[in-house]
C-alpha cells in the first residue's frame, strides 16, 4: 500500500495511462487488421470515404466510450457500496442491483415494446431502486442492524429472485428473447454516441455528487455510533450514496446489459494501493475499471474469431475466483 501523496499521485497517475492505453488498443485492435497510423488518422483527420476511418469512429470509438463509462460507474457504484456497508463482498451485481434492473428492462422491452435506451434507463433505475431497497431492508431487518453476512444472504436471494422473473418472462415470451440477449450476455458493441447520450449527464452529475461526499463516505467506513459522534447524518448520507449507486449501476445496465464483478474486484485493488480514503480510492475504482471493462471488450473479440465473447462472460472468469477468495476470509466486513 502506498503511503504518501506524492507516490499516490504517481500510483494514479499510472492508472491513468493504464485507461489511455488500454483505451488506444480497443480502438486500435480487432477483426479488421489496421496500422496505427491508419488508426491515428481516423481519430484526428477523419476521411468519411476511407473504409478503415469509418470501422474507427463507427464502431471501436463508440465501444472504447461505452466500456469507459460502464466501467468506471460499476467500479465507483462497487466501492461506494462496499463502504455504505461496511461489506467486502458488497457489489451491484452480487446485491441484485443488476439484476432488478435487467428484469425490468425485460418487462418494459416486453410489454410496452420498447426500443430506446433512453426509455430503457427510466425502467433500468427503477428496477436498480426496488432492488436496492430490498436488500438493504432485509439487511436491515434483524435486532442489531445492518448485518454484513445477512446483507449478503439478501443479495444473492434477490438476485436469483430478478433472474428467475427474467426467465420466467423469456419462456413465456420467446419472441422477445433474441431482442433481450444483449442485456442477458453484457456487451459494449453496435452502441452509438446518442444511444449514450441519455446517460452521461446522469453519470457527471453522480460522480460530482460523489465528490461531494467524500468525507462523508470516508466517515461511514467507521461505526455507525462513531460516524454519529462526529456529526454525521448517516441516514441521509445513506439515502445520497444509494441514490448514486443507482444511477451508476442502473444506467450501465441500460446501456451494456448485466456485466458483473467489475463492482467487486476494482475496489479491493484501488484500495490494496490507495488504504481506505476514498479521495483516492474513487477515482483509481473508476480508472482501472474503465481500464478493466476495455481490456475485456478487447480479448472478447479474439478468443472465438470471428465471433465475440459477450464481455459479462470474461469479467465473471475473473471474479468468481476472486469472490472465493474474499468469501473464505472469516470476515465479509472491511
Amino acid at each position: 500500500m502506498l503511503h504518501t501523496p506524492f507516490t499516490k499521485s504517481l500510483a494514479l497517475s499510472g492508472c491513468l495511462l493504464l485507461t489511455l492505453v488500454t483505451g488506444f488498443a480497443s480502438i486500435a485492435l480487432g477483426q479488421t487488421a489496421m496500422s496505427l497510423d491508419t488508426v491515428w488518422q481516423a481519430l484526428f483527420a477523419y476521411d468519411d470515404s476511407v473504409v478503415n476511418h469509418i470501422i474507427v469512429r463507427a464502431n471501436r470509438l463508440n465501444r472504447a466510450v461505452l466500456a469507459v463509462l460502464v466501467g468506471s460507474s460499476l467500479a465507483v457504484s462497487g466501492a461506494l457500496m462496499q463502504a455504505l456497508t461496511r461489506n467486502a463482498l458488497a457489489s451491484p451485481s452480487l446485491f441484485g442491483i443488476n439484476a432488478g434492473a435487467l428484469f425490468f428492462v425485460a418487462l418494459a422491452f416486453t410489454f410496452l415494446s420498447l426500443t430506446s435506451v433512453s426509455q430503457f434507463i427510466w425502467f433500468a433505475y427503477l428496477g436498480a431502486a426496488v432492488a436496492g431497497v430490498l436488500v438493504y431492508v432485509l439487511g436491515m431487518s434483524g435486532p442489531a442492524g445492518l448485518s454484513p453476512v445477512r446483507i449478503v444472504l439478501a443479495g444473492a436471494a434477490m438476485t436469483a429472485l430478478f433472474v428467475a422473473f427474467t426467465q420466467g418472462l423469456l419462456i413465456l415470451n420467446q419472441e422477445s428473447l433474441e431482442g433481450i440477449l444483449y442485456w442477458l450476455g453484457g456487451s459494449v458493441a453496435g452502441t452509438s454516441f446518442d444511444t449514450m447520450k441519455p446517460f452521461v449527464p446522469f453519470f457527471l452529475i453522480a460522480l460530482f455528487a460523489t465528490a461531494l461526499l467524500v468525507r462523508q463516505i470516508n466517515l461511514m467506513m467507521l461505526d455507525e455510533a462513531v460516524a454519529r459522534s462526529l456529526g454525521q447524518r448517516v441516514l441521509a448520507t445513506r439515502l445520497a450514496l444509494g441514490a448514486i449507486v443507482v444511477v451508476l449501476a442502473g444506467g450501465s445496465v441500460a446501456l451494456a446489459g448485466m456485466i458483473g464483478f467489475i463492482g467487486l474486484i476494482i475496489p479491493h485493488l484501488a484500495r490494496g494501493l490507495f488504504g481506505r480514503d476514498h479521495r483516492w480510492v474513487l477515482p483509481a475504482s473508476a480508472l482501472l475499471g474503465a481500464s478493466l471493462m476495455l481490456g475485456a471488450d478487447t480479448l472478447s473479440r479474439f478468443i472465438v474469431p470471428p465471433q465475440e465473447i459477450p464481455v459479462g462472460a470474461l469479467t465473471a472468469l475473473v471474479g468468481t475466483p476472486f469472490f472465493i477468495i474474499v468469501a473464505r476470509k472469516r470476515s465479509p466486513a472491511l
